[in-house]
């Protein structure tokens, strides 16, 4: 049975919509587009108290919950900061940095105090399953004996108090690190001084007794011990304290001519940031040291996030990863999709003969990212007809992959390889520029795509000799060519040999790695050049009583589009977006989104692909890719979006829509006052469950025959 709160997630500063006229002069028209991602990682929370899921899948919801936000303040709540600090933020500006501040800070209160509380009743449910997350004081006398000991022979060693005076100015505090504010003072003396601990990251987050059963915040054990780390002190007040800082820092090519350079130095910047953008202090922080750190860090109150609890809780996936396979959801094993087995021995079959006898669409994690993707790649690799391999990367693995390992092999086989590797991917630059160095000295061609512009296209071109002519054959995918995240990100792959698609596919590879200006395609839809107004041309082809537009995406932030979708739904067009996080559209509004239905699936798997249909029946048109519908997707970055034309592959991203339409389980649905409410308080239809189902069956089937 349930026991989440089901009741809507509230929007703070909601207002209704009143349409006089045109839509585009209707106020209030746009969500705003940080509380909608806060309303995000709300329904993340959802499923940490969600008691239908094994208790450790509740715990790596909490863990995502705090990384997500944590990445919302380095990045969003970090460049209004910035925009703060250049003069922007003037009062009385209703949708200013400084409004918008202050409607963060109010939302993400009342997100931590239900996190906090969800923490509490969740340790009783870990400790019902045998595994104890406990304070000090709830260990027994040989527990703290056994944890004593790791102190001084693991802890201590790498500890390095600074002091707080006139002597000792305030130390940089990195960013999201975990430290302690101790006060001591001198037995007999009144003057209190203040020193840091800051609590090693490389250690535990949660320390082990024994016998693995119980576990300790280190921070706490660090507490239970600072005698050793000043002698003769009196300890008057220790309590934990985590700093947040600014990591939205763009790449400025001013001065360089070397991306790699630029690059290196944004993170320079960045793990020397200036700006603080929250602190978390323990609840128990008293008021005298909570406003020296203030003063220190140049914050207000607004800023500062008192945690009943322990701080920094994506420490928590060390809990998640104990071998405890009976407190997890079953490890599902993807299968290769039908048109890759051979029906003689269950192995993959030759790509290249698949692919030049019609299209083939994947989805994983259902299909297997191993026996598609990987093996295309591997099997041009070492095909003796393969000339050239082209590939972006945008997030890749930090471990060497099979696709990184194939790529250095055909280098090695003399094959023309060349990688468009986008350094300025956030928080995977340092991955992507090691990367780019070890690529290099393979001997693959590395460029780093157009200056000003992201490569986020996920595109790999393989050309092949087959004797009379070459043939060039394409993989387009919605995701990353990382095979950590393929088994948790949902996302749809089309490999392809169409000559009009792969031919422009080329022209893309051109487009990154020369000194092309291409800027229409006739195929495929690419970003900057015209996505916009081939998107804008859709929509409208739609915007009449009989029109239909289905999309599913990641956000929803542009407001050309979103206006081009209210005249549609103006115009009668029947609309249901599928929007995983952002939205800024709001639906169901009399007289501007009438016909406009959005939902959102939080679950299991990450979903990732993106999806659009137009119209329906034999006339409707579809498009895969890497392009979610925002500014930055639109106007700064390079994206591709291609079509699906083979009916059967139409009918089967017409399974997927449907089963996500049908979900009552993982499903919420927006509200025209910009609440999500769940879309069912007793579902029974997982879509993601179900779509694994279809995945097994086609397996079996297969198997059968």
């Amino acid at each position: 049975m349930e026991t989440e709160n089901p009741s809507p997630v509230s929007v703070p500063g909601a207002r209704p919509v009143e349409v006089v006229g045109d839509e585009a002069a209707v106020e209030g028209r746009y969500l705003n587009r940080e509380l909608s991602w806060l309303d995000f990682n709300d329904r993340v929370l959802h499923l940490a108290q969600r008691r239908s899921l094994p208790v450790l899948e509740r715990t790596k919801f909490l863990a995502i919950f705090s990384g997500n936000l944590d990445e919302f303040f380095q990045v969003r709540v970090g460049g209004l900061k910035v925009q703060l600090e250049v003069g922007l933020g003037h009062e009385g500006v209703e949708d200013g940095p400084r409004q918008r501040l202050r409607m963060i800070s109010e939302r993400v209160r009342s997100l931590i105090a239900r996190r906090d509380a969800i923490f509490e009743a969740h340790v009783r449910d870990l400790a019902e399953a045998g595994i104890h997350l406990v304070t000090w004081d709830q260990l027994d006398a040989d527990d703290q004996a056994f944890l004593g000991q790791v102190y001084e022979e693991r802890i201590e060693p790498v500890l390095t108090p600074l002091a707080v005076d006139p002597a000792h100015p305030f130390p940089y505090i990195s960013n999201l690190s975990l430290n302690l504010a101790v006060v001591v003072r001198a037995p007999g003396e009144l003057v209190r001084r203040i020193a840091r601990v800051k609590v090693p990251p490389l250690l535990p987050r949660f320390v082990a007794t024994a016998d693995g059963a119980r576990f300790v915040p280190l921070e706490q054990l660090i507490a239970q011990r600072l005698s050793s780390l000043f002698p003769g002190m009196e300890i008057v007040e220790c309590s934990a304290f985590r700093v947040t800082r600014n990591t939205d820092y763009d790449i400025d090519l001013d001065g360089t001519e070397d991306m790699m350079e630029a690059v290196e130095s944004v993170l320079r910047r960045r793990r020397r940031s200036p700006i603080v953008v929250r602190l978390e202090v323990a609840e128990s922080m008293s008021e005298e040291t909570r406003k020296l750190l203030m003063r220190e860090l140049r914050l207000g109150p607004d800023d500062v996030y008192a945690v009943d609890g322990p701080l920094g809780l994506t420490g928590l996936w060390s809990i998640v990863s104990l071998d405890r396979p009976d407190l997890k959801s079953e490890r599902w094993t993807p299968v290769t999709q039908s048109r890759l087995v051979s029906t003689k021995d269950s192995r993959p079959v030759g790509m290249f003969d698949v692919i030049r006898s019609g299209d083939v669409l994947v989805q994983h994690p259902y299909d297997s990212f191993e026996t598609s993707v990987e093996a295309f790649i591997e099997q041009a690799a070492h095909d003796p007809a393969v000339l050239a391999i082209k590939q972006t990367l945008y997030r890749t693995s930090s471990d060497e992959s099979d696709i990184m390992e194939a790529l250095v092999f055909a280098a090695s086989e003399g094959k023309q390889v060349v990688c468009v590797l986008e350094l300025k991917a956030r928080f995977d630059e340092e991955a992507n520029i090691e990367w780019a160095q070890r690529l290099e000295d393979a001997g693959v061609h590395v460029t780093y795509g157009v200056v000003g512009l992201k490569t986020h296209a996920k595109l790999c071109l393989i050309v092949r000799d087959e004797g009379d002519s070459l043939r060039r054959y394409a993989h387009i995918g919605t995701g990353n060519y990382n095979p950590d995240t393929a088994r948790i990100y949902e996302d749809i792959g089309l490999f392809t040999a169409d000559p009009e698609i792969t031919a422009e596919i080329a022209d893309v590879f051109h487009l990154l790695t020369g000194y092309s200006r291409q800027s229409t395609f006739g195929t495929l839809l690419v970003a900057p050049a015209e996505m916009r107004a081939e998107l804008l041309r859709l929509i409208e082809g739609q915007a009449n009583p009989g029109g239909h537009i289905s999309m599913k995406l990641n956000s929803l932030v542009d407001p050309e589009l979103i206006d081009a979708l209210y005249a549609a739904s103006r115009a009668g067009a029947e609309i249901d977006l599928i929007v995983r996080s952002i939205c800024c559209l709001r639906p169901g509004v009399e007289r501007l989104s009438e016909t406009i239905q959005v939902r959102s699936l939080v679950g299991r798997y990450l979903e990732h692909s993106r999806i659009y249909r137009f119209g329906h029946g034999d006339e409707a048109a579809y498009l895969v890719g890497s392009a979610d519908l925002m500014q930055r997707n639109l106007d700064r970055r390079v994206e591709v979006l291609a079509p699906v034309s083979d009916p059967t592959l139409q009918g089967r991203l017409d399974e997927i829509l449907e089963a996500l339409e049908a979900d009552d389980l993982l499903a919420w649905e927006l509200e025209p006052d910009g609440n999500w409410s769940r879309v069912s308080e007793a579902g029974t239809v997982d879509a993601q469950e179900q779509l694994q189902q279809a995945a097994t069956a086609r397996a079996h089937r297969l198997t059968q025959v």
